[in-house]
């Protein structure tokens, strides 16, 4: 889509640059999928270099500009990475523009890269107007459908992954209203080396749920857990209702935890 109030593209951006009408721009697959009347000027942050993956002695740091074509490549090796990159069911040609940043900052309920960051413990690096940083658990960077933690002139630098999670055997379940459709649920389970559980639900609520339980749980536990998500917290709209969707949430947690206890 055109942004046709667009009148000038600094490339590439950098901190203290940003003013009220600016747009920070990464792959541009979900800034460009709508109209943005307020947006006169657009920043680049894909022009900015940065690494992709960076790999570090506890854990990876991947760039927000990182593409889902680079994450696949990199960190494919990891079941639960993969199969994230995967619930987009996009082309090649969105896998080699949409960005990780991106999907995050979208927030879009089905946001893959969402699930993967929560499920996983992640940090998000966030940079202010004056170039100060903030970090914020990705679990909680998106705070409901379209809306983040973002203030005005940050962007979202990158994405930590600490090395105990990402290695961790994860349980995968992912559901919708056709084969080919949005993801309407993606719940994702993590059982770590200390007997712990996580359990992260996605897609089918308009913000990141993890319930953590310290020891393998009951199948009472996780239906108490899932409890306190209320009616209001599942998304409605046409790939599914929430009464549909927490059915679904409810089917794909219990078929995760006796997954994982075995």
């Amino acid at each position: 889509m055109d942004l046709h109030t667009v009148t000038e593209v600094i490339s590439p951006a950098r901190p203290g640059q940003w003013r009220p009408g600016d747009a920070w721009l990464g792959g541009g697959t979900a800034l460009l999928g709508e109209p943005r009347p307020h947006v006169t000027r657009l920043l680049d942050l894909a022009a900015a270099g940065w690494p992709p993956i960076t790999v570090r002695d506890d854990g990876v740091e991947i760039a927000a500009t990182c593409t889902i074509a680079e994450l696949a490549d990199r960190l494919g090796r990891h079941p639960i990475v993969l199969q994230c990159c995967h619930a987009f069911l996009a082309s090649f040609k969105i896998w080699n523009v949409a960005t990780v940043g991106g999907n995050l900052c979208a927030a879009l309920p089905a946001g893959p890269m969402i699930s993967l960051s929560a499920a996983l413990d992640g940090t998000c690096v966030l940079v202010g107007p004056d170039g100060g940083e903030r970090r914020v658990p990705a679990a909680g960077f998106v705070t409901g459908e379209g809306t983040t933690v973002l203030r005005d002139g940050e962007f979202l630098r990158a994405i930590h992954l600490p090395s105990g999670p990402l290695g961790a055997r994860t349980a995968y379940r992912r559901g919708s209203l056709h084969r080919h459709g949005r993801s309407a649920v993606l719940l994702i389970g993590r059982a770590d080396p200390d007997g712990g559980m996580s359990l992260t639900v996605t897609a089918a609520t308009r913000r990141p749920h993890v319930f953590r339980f310290l020891s393998p749980p009951s199948a009472a536990e996780v239906e108490a857990a899932l409890e306190t998500i209320p009616i209001s917290g599942y998304v409605d709209d046409v790939h599914g209702r929430p009464v549909w969707r927490q059915h679904l949430t409810r089917h794909h947690a219990r078929r995760i935890r006796a997954e994982l206890a075995v």
